[in-house]
């Protein structure tokens, strides 16, 4: 397996909505594999294909919770969520440097398929369903600066332009750390 470069805030590929994955293959089993070595380098607990260039619908998500296993999930999607909100501070591999609070539906339901091609749901809460939630938004090319409020994210973005590394792409050691 391999650690890829994590795409930063002003990368085109974060903003595009991830094609549908057709057919899960040795191709897609390697790159969720590369996307776990990757998130795992950079500290997170979750990643999305177009984080680290690629406009797909996969995701991989690691809550650290030993009570559930670590899992690349292709073409998630949120079939429910509650009505209950949590609001929890966020970060996100592609914005290092930058955490806000976000508010969020506290459960949600997602399905997708899992490395073999067969259909999950995950019942998720707490920490889990934000991950997944987050994630989504990756692939539906929605960051999570863009659940705040006008001003707040005005604020971080004057402070991201403050902090964001030189280049679009930076090595996974210099995005320690998100969500």
């Amino acid at each position: 397996m391999a650690v890829l470069e994590i795409r930063l805030l002003g990368d085109p590929v974060l903003r595009e909505r991830a094609a549908h994955v057709d057919a899960v293959d040795d191709e897609v089993r390697r790159l969720a594999g590369d996307m776990f070595d990757t998130m795992y380098e950079a500290d997170g607990v979750g990643l999305a294909a177009p984080q680290v260039g690629i406009a797909r619908r996969l995701i991989v998500v690691d809550s650290r919770d030993p009570d559930v296993e670590p899992m690349a999930v292709i073409n998630p999607r949120v079939v429910t969520s509650s009505s209950e909100t949590d609001r929890a501070e966020e970060g996100c591999l592609s914005i290092p440097g930058i955490r806000e609070v976000v508010e969020r539906p506290g459960r949600a339901v997602i399905e997708g398929l899992d490395l073999e091609g067969r259909p999950i749901r995950v019942e998720a809460k707490g920490l889990l369903a934000r991950i997944f939630q987050h994630e989504i938004d990756h692939i539906d090319g929605i960051l999570f600066i863009d659940r705040i409020s006008p001003l707040k994210r005005r604020f971080a973005l004057r402070r991201w332009d403050k902090v964001k590394p030189v280049t679009d792409h930076v090595p996974p050691d210099a995005t320690k750390g998100g969500l």
